[in-house]
């Protein structure tokens, strides 16, 4: 049964209102960006995956397109330069949660890919392919686009998420939410706490350890589980105002 989890009420009235004004603001950008893509490369404007939030919930995540309309092909010809793909966090065991993910999802389907459902019965197979990923970070990744590039580089590709804050599938401020083969893997005693939070455009893992090389899932789990268990209207604030400058990060990754 998924947890009964909800956003404090001061929290919630403080995105709807803050993201409105934004998405008013920011309505000419968003077209200018959505031009700039449209002339670089054929293929959509948005992109979406299916990410999990607050306590296991599932839900449709959107930004910019930033990258090359077959980068998901590219993926295991690249799987060498994940910046995690060394550190021996990665081994760790998640318990099985095929049953209850499946739960979550409608028709007794896994939400397990950018664009795809996979029945019951695929999944295992699926399961065997991505069991050595958890989260997948690549340097100077070839298949980002030139205003890709940009849009990263200035989390201007992030902006499409007002729109999940203000339907309430995320807030401004809480843990990044995680695909679905990244979230499975974290379902151990030791890394559950993480999604005790709510899905956040930004936070303390952002503004403290973004950019950065050398990150582990470890340091950036115990990051997200000090916010789920010390968030506070305060504490978000302090981490909005620091969003800006960690927003600007110099590391193509």
């Amino acid at each position: 049964m998924r947890p009964s989890l909800k956003v404090p009420f001061v929290k919630r009235a403080f995105d709807i209102t803050v993201t409105s004004i934004l998405i008013l603001c920011l309505a000419p950008l968003f077209l200018l960006v959505m031009i700039l893509i449209r002339l670089e490369s054929k293929g959509p404007i948005f992109y979406y995956s299916y990410r999990v939030g607050m306590g296991y919930k599932i839900f449709k995540f959107y930004k910019f397109r930033s990258m090359r309309t077959d980068a998901d092909q590219m993926v295991e010809q690249l799987k060498h330069l994940n910046q995690y793909a060394n550190n021996e966090e990665q081994t760790i065991k998640a318990k099985p949660l095929t049953r209850s993910i499946i739960a979550y999802a409608n028709h007794n389907h896994i939400l397990v890919k950018d664009d795809e459902l996979f029945e019951e019965s695929e999944y295992e197979q699926f399961k065997a392919l991505e069991d050595k990923k958890a989260f997948v970070k690549i340097n100077n990744d070839p298949r980002i686009t030139r205003v890709g590039k940009f849009i990263r580089n200035t989390s201007i590709d992030e902006l499409p998420q007002l729109f999940n804050i203000l339907i309430g599938d995320m807030s401004l401020v809480g843990n990044r939410p995680l695909p679905l083969y990244e979230a499975e893997k974290l379902t151990t005693d030791k890394t559950v706490g993480r999604f005790l939070a709510p899905a956040g455009l930004t936070g303390l893992w952002q503004v403290t350890e973004r950019g950065k090389s050398g990150m582990s899932t470890e340091s950036r789990c115990n990051l997200d589980i000090e916010y789920a268990l010390k968030h506070n209207f305060w504490m978000d604030m302090k981490i909005l105002f620091k969003t800006p400058l960690a927003a600007l990060q110099h590391e193509n990754v």
